[in-house]
């Protein structure tokens, strides 16, 4: 997949099928639109291309309220995108200057003129341009005038999904990773380096690796612990993940470290990748060091016992 940061650098684009939205998290409704894409792409010889923003939008017209965490990083988003089959992507820097551009100047400035769009394909209920104007009925109504041809997926086919970025967040900020991961089609992922920590794990016999995510903006979920899977390098381990701020030992920041199982080796400075995979409990404080590793010494049990029923693998 090619990716563009500038409508200056743009190639030209052969039969293009277009969308257009931000497919934050890249979930089971956004892979309808993109399965589309690609089967009218076949068809008529063409190339997919998405054209999305960043940073989102609501972080620039809303900067003090916007409250939204994202489902993905940018590099997260990108490789998906990939995986399920884009072609090119355009990654319109999103400003305030572009906000303001009315749904026909958007139309005929980058669809028509520098896209070419030949095909345009977008989610039912779908706004774009200036005060969100833009719409299915608006690009239908001058189809001929732009001469690129348009489909919108059903409302049906929509509705049948029932997801959407907002349920996951949601989902996501209650610790429900399950439903998630249903709604994703895969499980939810953090990456981050590898930093040092106070090490406290150790002395009780379960080291932890503190994990540094980079991207202020990417949605941690709810403070507890959960059964992940992790990637090192190109090595997979079961692990135990805690989000929280460790009340047992008197936590006064919300950290975010793993515990993997049958691991012995240093990994600091190294970026490993968190794939959730179920709640395992809620964050507690313990009476003290002991009860904590008990507790632990439980949580290991569990969590041997569900990798060992063959739960956690990619294709899960």
């Amino acid at each position: 997949m090619k990716i563009y940061k500038s409508l200056a650098d743009l190639p030209h684009f052969e039969n293009p099928v277009v969308t257009i939205g931000t497919f934050d998290g890249v979930h089971l409704g956004h892979q309808k639109i993109l399965k589309r894409l690609q089967d009218i792409a076949r068809t008529i010889q063409g190339e997919t291309v998405l054209v999305s923003f960043w940073p989102h939008p609501r972080m620039v017209l809303f900067p003090q309220s916007h409250g939204i965490h994202l489902l993905n990083t940018f590099r997260e988003k990108t490789a998906l995108l990939e995986q399920f089959g884009i072609d090119h992507l355009i990654s319109i820097p999103f400003t305030r200057e572009f906000a303001a551009l009315t749904s026909d100047e958007f139309i005929q400035g980058i669809l028509v003129q520098k896209i070419k769009t030949r095909k345009l394909v977008i989610g039912y209920d779908h706004r774009f341009g200036k005060d969100r104007a833009g719409s299915f009925e608006h690009l239908k109504a001058r189809q001929e005038q732009y001469r690129f041809e348009l489909e919108e997926i059903p409302r049906q086919d929509i509705d049948d999904v029932g997801i959407s970025s907002t349920k996951i967040r949601k989902a996501l900020y209650k610790g429900d990773i399950k439903t998630a991961n249903e709604f994703l089609g895969r499980p939810y992922q953090l990456e981050g380096n590898v930093v040092r920590g106070d090490k406290i794990g150790r002395t009780i016999d379960f080291p932890t690796a503190n994990i540094q995510v980079a991207d202020p903006d990417k949605l941690i979920p709810a403070d507890a612990a959960y059964l992940v899977r992790v990637e090192v390098g190109k090595e997979e381990f079961a692990g135990m993940l805690n989000i929280g701020n460790r009340p047992t030992v008197s936590g006064t920041s919300r950290s975010i470290e793993v515990h993997l199982l049958d691991f012995n080796r240093e990994i600091y400075g190294e970026n490993i990748c968190v794939f959730m995979l179920d709640f395992l409990r809620a964050q507690k404080k313990f009476a003290n060091l002991a009860e904590l590793k008990d507790q632990l010494e439980k949580d290991r049990q569990f969590a041997r016992a569900f990798f060992q029923k063959g739960n956690g693998h990619k294709n899960d």
